[in-house]
């Protein structure tokens, strides 16, 4: 995962390359390759680079554009290089095209229209000294981060990582006291622009930004939308050929790297489905066996584990690897470290993550497919009321009681038919106040569990942004397209793709989501929801298409589990419990009930909307950041 860096001096002074070195050096870990810099009049660039596909080995980034004299700096990986080679005209013959200079020459051809057209995983920061021009951008889905400061006719910077951003000379880095409190309160996914630093932003995906006559401003450029009716096709075997078809492209996509590309893989159905395709295609390809990862628990009893065993005797052509709690002994000390040293305090419970890919770092992985969006891409809404809303009655009680059998006691059968019909018979506008009446009773239940101290609640209008946030976060149960969009990228997938991005990039991994390519979202667009959710069971189609391809008691396993959770136990578990006087002076300020001074122990309630061990890891990320620059 590499990181990239930029500054635009607004008052038309020279931009100096040495002002970002200190910014690249806090990126080092995403550039195992290696760094560069390079300038132009006010505007300089830098790149951490992590060669992870074949061009990106010989591409120099920052890249200059040697007939218009642009220059981009990008984290990129563009998966339609052929069609737009086809349309710029553009032959490699011996000379290697990277994917910085298809964005360049898509930019000089189309200019902004280019952004749609891109197709894969990217953020970048593109100067034209013909127009004194800075464009920036990121990819449709929120793969690649990009932050940045804005400082009105002085000064323009952005960074991957805000943390990163925060220590370049000119950008303040005085904490966001409002973030602080989303922590305490859990509200992670409360927009998509805030950061821990109150000058710093995070550009939302699927936008762009452009820095022009002194100006800044910002567009969203796309928008995931059906490309067009559902499409009604003649039998199930149709449809699961069709999923595969569009689903094998998007792996075969994220398997273009110079090296071995790793896999995590579960007990479950969306790690376990990439892990099976890409294998195939490696094996196709005469290549070696795909390097799976796998958290397992050494407890005989454990489901998730039993799962992971079997997929691993099922699916041909991988060299898994193992690694229980107990293994993760061996590299505890490092994965403890990147914890208390985490750029973003929300990144505090990825520690089975971490532990991952600390073991694939290791046996020299740093490509790494996941199937992370795979419960937000071929996810539906109440299908239940689906059912009724159509009359189809035996299919909603069938599919009332699929959900109790899968989830237990959290899905009962009656009061969800019960629910689904009080909703169709209800008119909207009493509907509409019952929901309003719901989302206020959420938000007072919220406020009673906090731990925001009430100053700081007061400071920031902390019943304001919990509304915000459950405004941010509701999306409608219905099963038509535009809500079936939302569902694709909602907020809690654009954070969680954040993390990883975070935490992979600690530790010189680039992430992969086959999932969330925009392929795959726009064919799922176009199923009618019993593909996505048919005969009480989710992920319908995927679970069908897999036949052989992995084990039964996968396809069809019951309920969920996660092993992640004994590694958060047993790593989290050992952390202090009593933090001395600078850390609780930190905390201090921000924390309902803790003491100015004096050591203190940490005591949350049963019932509390933070943990323990959060506030302590938000105490020693805050201990990095108590003095500010103004």
């Amino acid at each position: 995962m590499s990181g990239i860096c930029a500054v635009l001096r607004l008052n038309g002074a020279p931009a100096e390359t040495a002002s970002l070195a200190p910014v690249l050096a806090v990126m080092e870990a995403r550039g195992p390759d290696g760094s560069a810099l390079d300038a132009d009049g006010p505007a300089a660039f830098g790149h951490a680079l992590n060669a992870t596909t074949p061009e990106a080995v010989v591409e120099p980034m920052p890249y200059r554009h040697p007939g218009s004299g642009c220059i981009i700096t990008a984290h990129v990986r563009l998966d339609n290089r052929a069609e737009l080679m086809a349309d710029l005209g553009l032959t490699s013959g011996e000379r290697v095209v990277g994917d910085g200079e298809l964005i360049v020459c898509a930019y000089l051809r189309w200019g902004y229209d280019c952004l749609p057209r891109l197709l894969g995983d990217f953020a970048f920061a593109l100067w034209d000294p013909r127009a004194h021009r800075l464009l920036c951008a990121r990819d449709k889905v929120g793969m690649r981060q990009l932050t940045y400061h804005f400082a009105p006719g002085r000064l323009f910077a952005c960074a991957t990582d805000p943390e990163a951003l925060a220590v370049h000379a000119e950008v303040p880095d005085r904490i966001n006291e409002a973030r602080v409190a989303d922590f305490i309160d859990q509200l992670e996914a409360i927009d998509h622009v805030s950061t821990f630093f109150e000058c710093i932003s995070r550009l939302p995906p699927a936008h762009a930004l452009v820095i022009e006559d002194g100006a800044l401003r910002q567009w969203r450029y796309w928008e995931l939308a059906a490309p067009g009716p559902v499409i009604h096709r003649a039998s199930d075997a149709e449809y699961d050929a069709a999923f595969l078809d569009v689903f094998t492209e998007a792996v075969r996509a994220r398997l273009r790297s110079p090296a071995p590309v790793g896999a995590m893989l579960s007990g479950g159905m969306d790690s376990g489905t990439v892990t099976a395709i890409a294998a195939a295609l490696l094996h196709e390809a005469g290549a070696p066996p795909l390097r799976t990862f796998s958290g397992i628990d050494t407890d005989p009893a454990c489901p998730e584990s039993a799962c992971v065993r079997a997929s691993v005797a099922h699916i041909p052509h991988i060299a898994p690897q193992l690694v229980s709690p107990e293994d993760a002994e061996s590299f505890r000390e490092e994965v403890m470290r990147l914890t208390t040293g985490q750029s973003d305090p929300f990144d505090v419970g990825m520690v089975f993550s971490r532990s991952i890919y600390v073991a694939a770092r290791r046996a020299g992985i740093r490509v790494m497919l996941d199937g992370v969006g795979g419960d937000t891409t071929l996810a539906t809404g109440d299908m239940v009321a689906h059912h009724l809303r159509r009359g189809e009655v035996r299919a909603a009680v069938r599919d009332a009681l699929a959900q109790e059998r899968y989830w237990g006691d959290e899905a009962k059968a009656l009061p969800a038919l019960m629910s689904a019909a009080r909703r169709l018979l209800v008119p909207e506008s009493l509907r509409e106040r019952r929901r309003a009446t719901w989302q206020e009773a959420e938000v007072e239940r919220l406020a009673a569990r906090s731990m925001v101290a009430p100053n700081l609640a007061a400071r920031v209008d902390m019943p304001a942004r919990r509304r915000a946030n459950m405004r941010h976060i509701t999306v409608g149960q219905s099963n038509d397209q535009a809500n079936q969009a939302r569902r694709m990228l909602h907020p809690y997938i654009i954070v969680a793709r954040e993390r990883y991005d975070r935490v992979a990039g600690a530790i010189g991994i680039e992430p992969r989501d086959p999932f969330l390519d925009v392929r795959v979202l726009e064919f799922c667009l176009t199923l009618p929801p019993e593909q996505l959710h048919g005969r009480g069971w989710a992920k319908f189609i995927m679970r069908r298409s897999m036949a052989g391809r992995l084990p039964d008691s996968v396809r069809w396993k019951l309920g969920r589990d996660h092993v992640g959770f004994r590694f958060v136990e047993i790593f989290l578990g050992t952390a202090p419990q009593v933090l001395d006087d600078s850390a609780s002076s930190n905390l201090a300020r921000y924390v309902r009930n803790a003491p100015e001074g004096g050591e203190f122990a940490l005591r949350c309630s049963e019932d509390g909307v933070v943990s323990e061990t959060d506030l302590i890891y938000l105490a020693f990320w805050l201990a990095k950041f108590n003095t500010s620059r103004d």
